[in-house]
């Protein structure tokens, strides 16, 4: 390729052409011809009309107008990657599944992570249930398992669904707020709906607000079955548990990073990917019988309810590798189509009415967004393991037609696919009977006490962020009655909650607790494993230590620190005053990631703070630097520093270094630098002043 400037005519402005030399890839038209200037539209003279006749720019243009597809109303903003799913355990008597069938066998998946009540310009810490689709190419078809970061949803019957994406959605006369919950329409509605209350403690719980996409759970939602060769049905829960563990972050830490960073999700990933640090999740499954089903004090079929671990464990099946980024986020990310009706033989459903309704839905959404029933042609659609072969035929943007006269079966010309069926789907032969009726099941109608049990399930830390998300939520709203009617129903889970977000919000008193149709049970024990700080990572690998350095620091503590994050799995990234870097005491320079302004503390798990004597006192003096290590302190971050004591002061921080910060210039014999570490892995200092009242 040859670069270069080539002067209009009649002396106009030189322009920047670039040109294909040797052999190199030339450019075209969608119809393969090879264009010339790329630069210039045909007109009737330098300064003349452009003409009709140019088809090469209205072949450019015409494409270009044409590149958005409609996005979709839910799970909107989402980032995908290519992975590789590993059976670790032999299913072969519980389910014909082929990802389970053999011990080592490698299943193919595509994961798409999102947020749901966003559009695609939203940002990625919106407090926000995230999507957790996986699509498996299996040798027996395609296998869609699409859920959530939570087990439960809003609501028990799909009739309701369009309801409550229109109540959660921006309010249609104004056109805000979007990609957030905290307004009245909202809570009006969740007011008048209580099954919620137990997603709504999900939601309002650090779950929704996750550090990265590689640190949260995933889960089916629904109960399935899964059926084996005899046709035998196993009930069956699926549930993803990251092995970096579950991390949140503050909700001042996420409005701050979506100012910061509004990708942050996406560039984590990104960089987990390109860089080699390849997340994953082990696959377990709760499997049980109709009698477990029978006995269990909820319905196994409504999908505001959950299967405590306690009572029926999570067996780990599998693990999920997530090893490649996508190298087009249209063609893969975008036009990716999950739908939940997309299972293999050895998968079936149940008659959850929710998972019904989804069932339906899905391929109308499809149908939709990509505007064709042969989306499944699609790279990222179409089947891997398996051949596709059917008489299906045209429509938009069909390829593969069937050659011959032959599109249809039977047929007596012996050719063409027949069924088989060995090797077919099967539904399960669930006897069906019931008169037809527009009803909800009583054994769906405890809407508190599982809410209850996953409140008083979180650690104190846990539950304080839970009631001030609630205080913010219902402050955003407008209407009084919206306030208290939410309040009402707090009670039914929990005095001590309702009385805190009622004195939070300012109400003079506390309302009358919500009609319930089942009293709240009080023996229902607490779950562990419905807590993030019960399940956090055991060391700091796969996050990232920010280090602000400025000229003269002390290279070799740079060196030792760099050294042991590494050997923990952990990243570092540098933070200068100037993003070209800074010189060490030996006078080499160290290229930093971030100048301060650019480099908020918000955007690492731990930050370190080493400066030269000499820019001791410019470093003090920036705002930015003061809110870094403010936000640190606040944030309940371990703290490294060296050489920082006026840093510390002009953020008002004199003297109040606790157990949390490391004086890393203190001893050069490297112990200070391992235990900064090491304490590192515990996420946060959260005895810290102000952090929290009481530590998990």
């Amino acid at each position: 390729m040859k670069t270069q400037l080539q002067n209009g005519t009649d002396g106009g402005p030189a322009e920047v052409h670039q040109t294909a030399t040797d052999g190199a890839e030339v450019l075209t038209t969608s119809q393969g011809v090879a264009i010339s200037d790329n630069q210039n539209s045909l007109k009737a003279g330098a300064r003349g009309p452009t003409l009709l006749e140019d088809f090469v720019l209205r072949d450019k243009v015409f494409h270009f107008d044409h590149e958005r597809i409609p996005e979709r109303v839910v799970h909107a903003r989402g980032f995908g990657a290519h992975g590789t799913f590993e059976c670790t355990r032999d299913l072969s008597d519980i389910t014909r599944a082929a990802p389970f069938q053999k011990v080592g066998k490698l299943t193919e998946t595509f994961v798409r992570f999102s947020t749901v009540a966003g559009n695609k310009g939203s940002m990625d810490l919106a407090r926000d249930v995230r999507g957790f689709a996986v699509k498996f190419y299996t040798d027996e078809g395609n296998w869609d398992l699409v859920g959530n970061n939570i087990p439960v949803f809003f609501i028990q019957d799909a009739m309701k669904f369009p309801d409550l994406v229109h109540a959660v959605k921006d309010e249609p006369d104004r056109g805000f707020p979007q990609a957030q919950s905290a307004h009245d329409t909202f809570w009006d509605y969740i007011a008048l709906t209580p099954e919620s209350m137990h997603m709504v403690m999900w939601q309002m719980s650090d779950r929704t607000i996750p550090r990265s996409f590689r640190t949260m759970e995933g889960f089916g939602v629904h109960t399935f079955r899964l059926v084996n060769a005899e046709g035998q049905s196993t009930f069956v829960k699926f549930h993803w548990k990251p092995r970096q563990g579950l991390q949140s972050v503050l909700w001042d830490e996420a409005v701050k990073i979506n100012g910061a960073d509004p990708d942050h999700h996406r560039r984590d990933l990104w960089e987990a990917l390109t860089t080699g640090d390849h997340p994953q999740w082990e696959l377990c499954l709760q499997m049980f019988d109709q009698d477990f089903a029978d006995s269990f004090d909820f319905d196994i079929l409504d999908p505001t309810k959950l299967i405590p671990e306690e009572i029926l464990p999570a067996e780990p099946v599998g693990t999920l590798t997530l090893d490649r980024a996508v190298d087009n986020f249209f063609e893969f990310t975008e036009q990716v189509a999950f739908c939940t009706q997309h299972v293999i033989p050895g998968i079936d459903f149940t008659d959850d009415p929710l998972l019904q309704g989804r069932n339906f839905s899905y391929l109308d959404t499809q149908l939709k967004r990509l505007g064709s029933p042969n989306f499944s042609q699609l790279e990222v659609n179409k089947p891997r393991g398996c051949p596709m072969n059917n008489f299906q035929q045209d429509g938009h943007m069909r390829k593969g037609n069937r050659k011959g006269r032959i599109n249809y079966e039977p047929n007596g010309f012996e050719e063409g696919p027949r069924e088989d069926p060995l090797a077919g789907y099967v539904s399960y032969a669930a006897p069906v009977e019931g008169t037809k009726v527009r009803l909800r099941p009583d054994s769906f109608a405890d809407h508190y006490s599982q809410a209850r049990q996953f409140y008083i399930s979180q650690t104190a830390v846990e539950q304080q962020h839970l009631r001030d998300a609630l205080v913010f939520e219902l402050g955003r709203c407008e209407l009084a009655r919206v306030r208290s009617a939410i309040v009402g129903h707090l009670r039914n889970i929990d005095e001590d909650l309702a009385a805190g977000v009622a004195a939070g919000l300012g109400l003079p008193e506390l309302p009358a607790p919500a009609t319930a149709a089942r009293p709240t049970r009080q023996d229902l024990p607490p779950s562990d494993a419905l807590s993030i700080l019960k399940n956090g990572p055991e060391s700091f690998a796969g996050r990232v230590l920010g280090v602000m350095i400025a000229d003269g620091f002390d290279g070799t503590l740079l060196d030792q620190l760099t050294s042991a994050v590494t050997e923990a799995g952990g990243k570092v990234k540098l933070i200068a005053p100037r993003v070209g870097g800074a010189q060490d005491d030996r006078g080499d320079l160290r290229e930093a990631q971030f100048s301060v302004q650019a480099g908020a503390s918000v955007l690492f798990d731990a930050v370190a703070v080493l400066i030269g004597p000499e820019a001791e006192a410019q470093v003090a003096a920036m705002p930015a630097a003061q809110n870094f290590l403010r936000d640190a302190f606040a944030h309940g971050k371990f703290i490294g520093h060296a050489m920082a004591g006026e840093l510390f002061k002009a953020a008002g921080l004199k003297g109040k270094a606790d157990e949390g910060c490391f004086d890393l210039g203190l001893v050069d014999d490297g112990e200070t630098v391992e235990a900064f570490v090491a304490s590192c892995a515990k996420l946060r200092h959260w005895t810290r002043d102000g952090l929290a009242r009481t530590a998990p």
